[in-house]
């Protein structure tokens, strides 16, 4: 590095956010992530021993991901090079390979590579680095805000240790906040006094995002002038300004997404109203597609309620076809009565179990006989065959119901409808034994 290569990385580091201008140079200095992190922890005992195998980072933005590849590469004796997925190629892998290869002959020096959102690279540009992580060339470090066992080449999770970043609790933004105005060569020049209200909204408001809570607090110090007494009062108003929604962490393509409507369906299924409600209002709040939240509705209401309550069927259907006519904002309402309603109606999984056991047995028995009496007996010489010969037309006996037999020979006796016995499955359940039992006499 010459001087002018010094003097642009002192430039840029001066002109860096602030998230990235007090990022911590030593474990000792990360905030939070005490699960993974704690002096007894698998990871910390690798990074202070420098004896890091293969690993993948993965967690929520702003928990400290990039963090802490920075501070294995400020404190490891391996060569470290850092590369992002969204801009990277497999030509750039390439020339990492061949640097690592160079470094190891000559220097005897293994290579950290850090992969920024390794989620971002196609299957070929990961299976590119496989075969020189599993020989030892290179070390990988891999940082990713979806689940990698979604996301990333089984191979390469197989041959890595997943550590999962947990969103920052309320004291550790707060540590992260005053270390800002304490530590920041920009901020110490600025002479910020920051009140405690301010600092307790912003570590709520971030939702364990410490970028978020840091962009609110440059934009609020760049923004705020200075009083009579030469400081700059950042009070609860200003930063509310700077920060004007609720980071809730969900992107429509990752695992946040799948996490929400997962619980959303389950509060459904669970009978618990509040918990459905909520977590509708965590999608439509971060811009989830109506549609696809009154799809969701529509399959709870066939496969957790069922026959236990017809009528949750018809009104999700009718919500998901309200919500192409009304759209948002007032299609929310309409979800929400459609969610409140099958999440506090009577519950069965009889349709459910009733499908699957019956697809079951076809891929098992692969039975294509039908009793001849159910074969159709519409053309003319149906009866030479003896098709439709002895059925019985179930209207001319009494509760329009005659027993005969409907199964296949290879399947008589099977149940794949069972009806519960709640809601209106009750009744079903009554009356098929009561014209069964007054056929019987």
């Amino acid at each position: 590095m010459d001087i002018f290569d010094m003097i642009q990385n002192k430039t840029l580091e001066k002109d860096a956010p602030l998230a990235a201008r007090i990022r911590p140079k030593k474990l000792d200095e990360v905030v939070g992530q005490e699960h993974i992190l704690g002096k007894d922890k698998l990871l910390y005992r690798a990074i202070k021993a420098d004896k890091l195998g293969s690993l993948i980072l993965y967690g929520p933005p702003g928990t400290g991901k990039t963090t802490l590849a920075k501070v294995i590469a400020n404190t490891t004796k391996s060569h470290f090079i850092q590369l992002n997925a969204t801009i990277a190629g497999k030509k750039d892998i390439q020339q990492v390979v061949e640097e690592a290869k160079d470094n190891l002959s000559l220097t005897t020096k293994k290579t950290i590579l850090f992969i920024d959102e390794i989620h971002r690279f196609n299957k070929a540009q990961q299976d590119a680095l496989l075969p020189h992580v599993e020989d030892g060339t290179l070390t990988l470090i891999g940082a990713t805000t979806e689940n990698p066992y979604f996301e990333v080449n089984s191979a390469l999770v197989s041959r890595s240790r997943i550590f999962e970043l947990k969103p920052l609790n309320a004291e550790n933004i707060k540590t992260l906040i005053h270390r800002s105005i304490q530590e920041d060569i920009r901020l110490k020049e600025l002479k910020i006094h920051i009140e405690e209200d301010a600092v307790n909204f912003l570590a709520d408001i971030s939702s364990g995002d410490a970028r978020a809570a840091l962009n609110a607090i440059e934009l609020a110090s760049l923004t705020t002038e200075a009083d009579e007494d030469g400081l700059i009062h950042m009070t609860l108003a200003v930063v509310e300004e700077c920060i004007q929604k609720r980071a809730i962490g969900y992107d429509k393509k990752g695992d946040n997404h799948y996490d929400t409507i997962s619980a959303f369906i389950k509060s459904m299924r669970g009978s618990d109203p509040d918990a459905a409600v909520y977590y509708l209002a965590r999608m439509i709040y971060a811009g989830e597609d109506p549609k696809f939240i009154a799809r969701r509705i529509v399959i709870c209401a066939a496969e957790d309620v069922g026959n236990a309550d017809p009528q949750a069927l018809i009104l999700a259907n009718s919500a998901a076809s309200a919500i192409n006519f009304i759209g948002m904002p007032e299609g929310q309402i309409i979800l929400c009565q459609a969610a409140a309603y099958v999440a506090t109606a009577p519950k069965s999984n009889a349709a459910v179990n009733g499908i699957f056991s019956a697809l079951s047995d076809v891929k098992t028995y692969g039975i294509k006989t039908i009793p001849p009496h159910l074969q159709d007996a519409h053309y003319s010489s149906a009866g030479e065959l003896g098709h439709g010969i002895g059925y019985k037309y179930a209207h001319d006996y009494k509760n329009h119901y005659v027993r005969q037999q409907f199964l296949p020979d290879e399947l008589l006796g099977n149940t794949y409808y069972e009806p519960s016995h709640h809601g209106h499955e009750k009744k079903i359940r009554e009356w098929m034994e009561f014209i069964k039992k007054e056929a019987e006499d």
